[in-house]
């Protein structure tokens, strides 16, 4: 792996970082918000149905995620099973792909 690519990885792993720092905490207060409110479950689905902007907000936490779990997951591979050639690599744009997809899916099935 070139030193260049190292670095973009780094970087990118540190910013989805800080993002998720920020999603998890904002999507903790609200889910407390609403069971210290006296929603159920079912209430608060009723809330995401056709709501474009939590979708949107959902899928950008979705992606975020994806990523950030496959260069981790990237790196663990390499640090503890040595794998280093390029299949690595396509694995892990493959990995995140589908995490991705099937997150995303999930926030789907919050809007419909």
């Amino acid at each position: 792996m070139s030193d260049r690519l190292a670095i973009k990885l780094w970087l990118i792993q540190r910013f989805s970082g800080m993002l998720l720092g920020l999603f998890v905490l904002l999507h903790l207060a609200t889910m407390i918000y609403a069971i210290q409110g006296g929603l159920t479950a079912d209430e608060i689905l009723g809330r995401t149905k056709d709501n474009w902007l939590m979708a949107g907000w959902y899928s950008v936490f979705v992606i975020t995620a994806a990523v950030h779990g496959s260069i981790g997951l990237r790196t663990v591979a390499q640090e503890v099973i040595g794998w280093r050639t390029t299949s690595l690599d396509w694995f892990i744009g493959l990995f995140c792909i589908l995490l991705s997809g099937v997150g995303l899916l999930a926030v789907m099935g919050l809007l419909l």
